[in-house]
């Protein structure tokens, strides 16, 4: 009797899990994320080994999702304890975690930075990438140990909108990060009349005639790095006696291969031109 009545209630309770599952997917599809998260934490107190596993990961992303980051943190890592064996599930939360760390970074916690530095070590390409350039964008002193990553980027990488991007946070860290770095080929940007335009960098040492650092990035991608120069690299420009907007727009009104030249309080030359 009783080896019948555990025969007729498995196939019940096996539906009963994948409704379970149906309905958590649709409410994370359809951007419920408090009742998404409720469903996934049912799945999870229903299920074990890998389903455990996956509930535990979606829990995290709707937690995120939410914007609520100190529990989304904590929940991803709880879900990386669990030894997953989904690699695609395990790469995109240990990225997560990473961007989550440096929000909460920014926002004055800082006792999360370890989390974004020991990304720099894993495993996965795409993890490290993700973390320098994170730890780049909160600036010195943190952004010092991205440096070796972003170089080896712009030498190595075949991505030319990740090297263009590894470009412009170095050039906002230290020009002089590029000096040796091999040039990959930029990603093209075009003008309004179909045109090719670069904006072509050139950082010369006191008395050299040889550049120790030469640049070139798409018109495009050249806007957006000098619109997210930080307040106190505009203020250094500013005090310097260029104008940081002024500046910016006399440079895209440039013709083809006229320059300017900045002259460094140190002897130092960088040269600027649009082509």
């Amino acid at each position: 009797m009783r080896a019948l009545v555990v025969a007729l209630l498995v196939p019940a309770l096996f539906v009963a899990d994948e409704e379970r599952l149906r309905s958590a997917k649709a409410l994370v599809f359809d951007r419920k994320y408090g009742e998404a998260r409720a469903a996934w934490q049912e799945v999870l107190r229903a299920s074990s080994g890998e389903d455990a596993a996956t509930a535990a990961y979606w829990i995290a992303r709707c937690s995120e999702s939410l914007k609520e980051d100190a529990r989304a943190l904590e929940e991803y890592s709880a879900f990386l304890e669990r030894r997953p064996k989904d690699a695609a599930l395990v790469e995109q939360a240990r990225q997560s975690r990473v961007a989550i760390a440096a929000r909460l970074y920014r926002s004055g916690q800082k006792q999360h930075l370890p989390v974004i530095q020991g990304a720099l070590a894993d495993p996965s390409r795409n993890v490290r990438t993700v973390a320098a350039f994170q730890l780049a964008e909160l600036g010195r002193p943190a952004a010092n140990e991205a440096v070796p990553i972003l170089k080896r980027i712009v030498a190595e990488d075949k991505d030319p909108d990740l090297v263009n991007r590894a470009k412009v946070l170095l050039l906002g860290l230290d020009p002089r990060a590029l000096a040796g770095v091999p040039e990959a080929p930029p990603n093209p940007g075009t003008s309004s009349t179909g045109k090719v335009r670069f904006l072509r960098v050139r950082v010369y040492e006191a008395g050299s005639s040889k550049p120790t650092v030469s640049v070139n990035l798409p018109m495009g991608l050249a806007e957006f790095a000098f619109k997210s120069l930080p307040e106190d690299a505009k203020r250094e420009l500013n005090q310097k006696g260029y104008d940081a907007e002024n500046f910016w727009r006399r440079l895209k009104e440039l013709e083809p291969t006229e320059i300017v030249t900045v002259e460094g309080k140190d002897g130092e030359r960088v040269q600027i031109w649009l082509e």
